[in-house]
């Protein structure tokens, strides 16, 4: 049976503990609203580039630019951007993500994967096993900006169009809500024939328009931008995602700490009113023996 001192020990250590969760939770949530706030003024913007990029791709002929060419090379690599934070305390975030980027090499081991790790945990686990690794960036969460975005985006199209990679994905916790993050897989290069396709099979359905420079022109310009901005959006997506699922962790971290004092409180008292009846009952045993 521990002693008295020992369990006040351990009640202050849950304790300072408790007020460090319940830090780490109020830091979360005044992150959380500004990268909320990102996010959703950047989805609007990245589904306008898609409709944009669809309308201008339906005329002109894929083949004219290298990020709408499919590589028929069996032996080349795919390349995974994966996506995950800085930091722990976060619950399953990151465990999610690399559980996700491990089954994705694991289904394209016959071609292999490069690996583009964005954020230290991601970065940690796959560089000690021994993965192969295109590129890393660490520290983008700190404050993400369209710059990081453009860096990463310049480093995966060059990879696929020298021919290196056959293919970009990039997998990334999204945003739903506080409460909920999905893992998602978006493939990126090259572009998904879906996109074409769609606005291919709708272009009669649609207004025609002048464009002035031509189609190809624009395109050359918009499909590298189309990348950016696809991959900027899953920076802010992962960045609102981490502090919605760690401010969800340190809340229940603060509850279960409320939890674990209470019973310890319970049980300290118990022992030191054991404690109590024993010396009663010893100094009774005394008087009577007198």
């Amino acid at each position: 049976m521990p002693s008295l001192l020992d369990l006040r020990r351990r009640i202050r250590a849950v304790k300072s503990t408790q007020q460090i969760t319940k830090a780490m939770k109020m830091i979360s949530a005044s992150k959380l609203r500004r990268a909320q706030d990102r996010v959703i003024g950047a989805r609007p913007y990245a589904r306008q580039m898609e409709r944009v990029l669809n309308s201008v791709a339906s005329r002109v002929d894929p083949l004219l630019h290298p990020l709408l060419t499919e590589h028929e090379d069996p032996e080349s690599k795919a390349l995974l951007i994966v996506v995950t934070a800085d930091k722990g305390l976060c619950g399953g975030f990151n465990t999610n993500i690399i559980k996700a980027a491990s089954a994705y090499i694991a289904g394209t081991r016959a071609t292999g994967v490069e690996l583009g790790l964005v954020g230290r945990k991601g970065r940690d686990f796959f560089k000690r096993r021994g993965f192969p690794v295109a590129f890393e960036e660490i520290g983008v969460f700190q404050r993400v900006k369209y710059g990081d975005a453009k860096r990463i985006a310049d480093a995966a199209i060059e990879a696929f169009v020298s021919g290196r990679v056959s293919k970009v994905a990039v997998i990334y916790n999204e945003f739903k809500s506080v409460m909920q993050q999905r893992v998602t897989t978006e493939p990126l290069l090259p572009i998904p024939k879906s996109a074409v396709a769609g606005a291919q099979a709708d272009v009669s359905a649609v207004v025609d328009y002048i464009y002035e420079p031509e189609p190809a022109e624009i395109l050359g310009g918009l499909l590298p931008k189309h990348i950016e901005i696809q991959i900027y959006r899953a920076l802010l997506e992962s960045a609102a995602a981490e502090h919605a699922a760690r401010m969800t962790a340190m809340d229940a971290a603060t509850k279960n700490s409320s939890e674990l004092i209470d019973g310890l409180t319970l049980y300290m008292n118990k022992v030191r009113q054991a404690a109590i009846t024993r010396e009663i009952i010893e100094v009774v045993s005394g008087a009577q023996a007198l």
